[in-house]
């Protein structure tokens, strides 16, 4: 999994994997999931990251047993 934030344009992106994305569709106002040919979701983008989060260029990661 990859988290980037890119600060010009105000996007946070989460690519979960590296298979084709074959269609986007915007689920909700600023969020846009992408999907593989199987329709698995392989990626995400949050628009105007900086009004939904209140750090978007940080990330926590955690792990649980």
């Amino acid at each position: 999994m990859k988290v980037n934030y890119d600060k010009e344009v105000d996007v946070l992106r989460i690519i979960l994997s590296e298979r084709q994305i074959v269609e986007s569709d915007e689920s909700r106002p600023d969020v846009i999931l992408d999907y593989d040919v199987e329709g698995n979701v392989v990626g995400m983008e949050i628009l105007n990251a900086s009004k939904h989060a209140e750090l978007p260029n940080a990330c926590e990661f955690a792990v649980a047993s």
